[in-house]
């Protein structure tokens, strides 16, 4: 897979936050998606996929590694664990990720097997308190 994605799309600024909408395509041979960033100073960027519709895609399924089923958003780095800072750039981080998310998710759909890794910080959570429970 490439690390290099061309990004084009459109976008809005407004009193300190922005969105960004744009096409990718994971792999040559899979289908285009349209994501949508939206960031706010200070905030963390939320990134949605909103074509085409991946619950439909999943058949019933429930989507891995989301934060929202619809509209999804996607879930790309664990918070609070300096994976990801303001002072990163979007371009070389949430944008490369979002599209490595979309080659995990494809392979989901063939497999049923998330490979993507990562944890969500309820899992976490939850972890914690069964291992207080023992």
């Amino acid at each position: 897979m490439s690390t290099s994605h061309q990004c084009r799309g459109e976008g809005s600024l407004v009193a300190g936050s922005f969105i960004w909408e744009f096409w990718a395509r994971p792999t040559p041979l899979s289908r285009r998606y349209k994501l949508r960033i939206k960031f706010r100073h200070g905030d963390s960027p939320h990134v949605y996929v909103d074509d085409p519709d991946l619950t439909i895609l999943a058949e019933g399924k429930k989507l891995p590694h989301v934060y929202k089923q619809k509209p999804t958003r996607l879930c790309l780095y664990l918070p609070g664990t300096g994976q990801w800072s303001p002072d990163q750039w979007i371009t070389k981080t949430i944008i490369p990720w979002a599209i490595l998310w979309l080659f995990y998710f494809e392979d989901w759909l063939a497999t049923n097997e998330w490979k993507g890794g990562g944890m969500h910080p309820e899992l976490r959570n939850e972890k914690r308190k069964k291992n207080t429970d023992n």
